[in-house]
């Protein structure tokens, strides 16, 4: 008999529990692919799916379902539409959500209902929710920009939305085998985000590509981090959004150019694509300090903190004999490569004494 640790919580493996934490383990993992699929929705799933969440409703199926190229069109038809009758969210997905999840929690009790969200839902949550946050602000950018009173109708058109493939968190602490969400589930493994109106299911397509960092933040360098088959796209480095021409000016950076950006934002940006030791053997910069442990490099920007790092020579050589260079980027009140290499490792220089270099 194994004992193993997951999550915090210590399971006997080969027994009951184990086995319902590894089944739950798997069904979350396919949540999350669900949630993160760029490649074109299967339409006709996506459809049964939303017709059995109207029958589960107790509701007549609509009768159109029409297909948008990102949230973005979504919305325009949405304000458009005419003839689309009232909303039947609250019967469709509210309703039976909160159903669902009072049953859980009186099963499981507050404890249980915690660890059940910890092992499904919550796994998934930041990096989902996130993007839903991103797409949002993208879709009121480029649909209202500054006129306040579209943002609040747009906003609102936003907020009545259905995820879709983003509802992967909730759809996975959730059951939905067999129950009024087994429709809205099997949208979300087909399709993009959906509403849901008397006559007219209005429902978009997924993304066509979907680049993040292994934080999960959208990251993309060479185009949209976030892009829909219809042209609606999002820019992002390392989760801050940036616009498309900032991206193709990367392409051609100068360290002038970079001094001259005045957004501290965007010239952090441009150091990290240009790379901070290219910067500074292309600038000129001189070193700090130099001792055992490294090099201390300073790079001072205009109307910004410094950017100090120190270099430092793996001892143990790669492959083919050569010695790897790593930049260490420390606090900028740092005096000594000594300092900042010790910073690192959270020790004061003055008791850093590695006993072997790796």
């Amino acid at each position: 008999m194994t004992i193993t640790q997951e999550n915090g919580t210590a399971a006997v493996a080969g027994g009951p529990e184990d086995a319902a934490g590894g089944d739950r383990a798997e069904e979350t993992a396919r949540w999350r692919a669900s949630a993160v699929a760029a490649v074109p929705a299967d339409r006709a799933a996506a459809e049964e799916g939303i017709r059995l969440a109207y029958r589960s409703a107790g509701l007549a199926g609509p009768e159109r379902v029409v297909w948008a190229g990102s949230p973005r069109e979504g919305v325009t038809l949405i304000r458009r539409g005419t003839d689309f009758g009232a909303s039947v969210r609250e019967a469709v997905r509210t309703a039976p959500w909160a159903a669902e999840r009072r049953r859980l929690h009186e099963e499981l009790g507050a404890a249980g209902w915690s660890r059940r969200w910890a092992e499904t839902g919550g796994a998934l949550w930041d990096a989902t929710q996130a993007l839903v946050d991103r797409i949002r602000a993208g879709v009121l950018d480029d649909l209202a920009e500054d006129d306040p009173a579209a943002r609040t109708e747009i906003g609102l058109v936003l907020l009545d939305a259905l995820l879709g493939q983003h509802d992967a968190p909730w759809l996975a602490a959730l059951d939905t085998d067999g129950s009024p969400l087994a429709g809205p589930a099997l949208v979300c493994r087909s399709a993009g985000w959906w509403w849901p109106f008397e006559k007219v299911a209005v429902v978009c397509e997924r993304p066509v590509a979907l680049h993040r960092d292994e934080a999960g933040r959208l990251d993309h360098g060479d185009g949209p981090a976030l892009e829909f088959p219809d042209g609606f796209a999002l820019c992002a480095w390392r989760g801050m959004p940036v616009t498309r021409a900032f991206l193709d000016e990367l392409r051609t950076l100068t360290p002038e150019r970079i001094r001259q950006e005045d957004n501290a934002e965007l010239r952090r940006v441009m150091l990290e694509y240009y790379g901070y030791d290219r910067y500074l053997s292309d600038s000129g910069a001189q070193p700090l300090h130099r001792d055992g442990t490294g090099t201390l490099w300073r790079i001072a920007l205009p109307d910004d903190e410094p950017v100090v790092m120190v270099e430092v020579l793996n001892s143990t050589p790669e492959p083919d004999g050569t010695h790897r260079t790593y930049w260490l980027r420390v606090p900028p009140a740092t005096r000594t490569a000594r300092e900042g290499v010790a910073w690192t490792f959270g020790l004061d220089a003055e008791v850093y004494e590695p006993l072997k270099e790796t």
